[in-house]
């Protein structure tokens, strides 16, 4: 199975279709936030169906600059992944939206307590046995892809204890454009593939219960 991972599309609608070959050899597809900015409904059902005509199965997280209404359209088309997991035949996802608050204060932003309260939740459904993909727009703290300009790691705390406690096999994330790269949290890598614009992906390998990832361009 091969599964690949975006992150803050910021509504660049045009840029799906430069994705379209890499998308197209998916067969499933990761939205980990921003999906519009600062959009609605309409704007997500957009960027939803630009990516979903090359790849019919997706699931998201909604990033800060998504308004509520953009989870509650992702749950009503079953793809949202905020504080839920899913059971795939390989792999388990799980994820978590939002982040936490930003400068200039955004519609979809929770604290460090939230956060801490969600993830215990998801802790308890998570089924055993299977190999974890876990999603967050918000990424953990004290990796390389939390470092905000001006050096300031800027993760979640409470993400990062979730990630030690659990131990996926891959932590995805975004929300710091200028942080893309791949970290780790013990044995789990941790990507920021860059926003939609920058070119960057994810591209993941889920064979026999083994998963690989690497983040690489497509323009």
């Amino acid at each position: 199975m091969i599964i690949v991972a975006l992150t803050d599309l910021h509504g660049h609608i045009g840029a799906i279709e430069r994705f379209s070959e890499k998308l197209k050899d998916a067969d499933i597809v990761i939205l980990t936030g921003d999906i519009t900015h600062f959009g609605r409904r309409s704007e997500a059902n957009d960027m939803v169906e630009a990516v979903t005509r090359y790849c019919g199965s997706l699931f998201a997280v909604p990033g800060n600059c998504d308004y509520p209404e953009v989870g509650e359209f992702l749950t009503e088309k079953g793809q949202n992944l905020d504080s839920r997991c899913i059971e795939l035949d390989e792999v388990v996802l799980a994820g978590v939206g939002g982040s936490l608050q930003c400068p200039g204060r955004t519609p979809n932003e929770r604290s460090e307590d939230e956060f801490s309260r969600i993830l215990d939740g998801l802790r308890d459904e998570i089924p055993s046995g299977k190999p974890i993909i876990f999603a967050a727009h918000q990424p953990p703290y004290n990796t390389c892809c939390d470092i905000a300009n001006g050096g300031i790691h800027v993760g979640s705390r409470s993400l990062r204890r979730f990630v030690e406690d659990v131990k996926p096999v891959l932590c995805l994330s975004g929300h710091i454009h200028e942080a893309t790269g791949v970290g780790r949290i013990g044995d789990a890598p941790v990507i920021n593939p860059g926003p939609l614009f920058f070119g960057g992906y994810a591209r993941i390998l889920c064979d026999g219960g083994e998963v690989t990832a690497e983040v690489l361009r497509a323009f």
